[in-house]
């Protein structure tokens, strides 16, 4: 077994589930794996990318759940998520002057690039043109979460989130065919801070209230603080 792979019971572990439930879930091939000597192991990249696609789909009480279970299994070293920490004002493009799906890419790292923790944009953007190509993250209620494939630790002094607004939507790829409007980058350090990262931000934007509060507010600092008060409301 690769490093950093699981077994049957470390994937229960991670996941905070029966080792029994979690069994049934890869026999009837709900959750990526295969057998090896008659075992089940879990790839961690494919965990991960599974565990992605499972964030965009779970209810609020299902992410809830997840973002425990990733925090629990989180080791002593790993850093709380706060996305008040990881989105400074100047992240924050209100409008956002992009009309294109690549400006809007564009746009969106030299937000990043602004907080001075982004150290090569020129990377940055390629691995996020490549996510999109591969699979498009806009979803079907006007938002997109940007992100590379990988984290990009090498080039980030810490993790980053910038947001923008553009004043129009603009075809970005959602299954439905829905324009996307709203747009958050996630520059993460390592794979457990990305996925806490994007259990968060689907929390917050789970309310369809708070989005239309986003997509309605014309000022950066207004939409960071619209931001910050949500997050803080959902840890009470």
């Amino acid at each position: 077994m690769a490093k950093n792979d699981f077994d049957l019971n470390g994937l229960a572990r991670y996941l905070h589930l029966p080792a029994g439930k979690v069994m049934r879930m890869a026999d009837r091939g709900k959750v990526p794996g295969r057998k090896v000597g008659g075992e089940w192991r879990f790839s961690s990249s494919e965990i991960h990318h599974w565990l992605e696609h499972r964030i965009r789909a779970v209810d609020e009480q299902g992410l809830l759940h997840l973002e425990g279970a990733l925090e629990r299994f989180a080791g002593p070293a790993d850093t709380a998520v706060s996305i008040e920490a990881y989105l400074p004002l100047e992240a924050v493009s209100v409008p956002l002057p992009a009309r294109t799906k690549a400006s809007v890419i564009s746009s969106m790292i030299a937000a990043a690039e602004r907080t001075g923790w982004l150290w090569d944009p020129n990377q940055m953007a390629e691995a996020v043109r490549r996510r999109e190509e591969m699979f498009p993250t806009a979803m079907d209620n006007g938002v997109a979460l940007l992100h590379p494939r990988r984290p990009q630790a090498k080039i980030l002094e810490q993790p980053i989130l910038a947001m923008g607004r553009t004043q129009q939507g603009i075809p970005f790829g959602s299954a439905s065919g829905a324009l996307t409007d709203l747009f958050f980058l996630i520059c993460s350090v390592d794979d457990s801070g990305h996925l806490r990262t994007l259990a968060r931000l689907g929390r917050l934007l789970g309310e369809p209230q708070f989005v239309s509060q986003l997509r309605a507010t014309e000022d950066a600092t207004v939409a960071r603080e619209l931001i910050v008060e949500r997050e803080r409301a959902l840890l009470g």
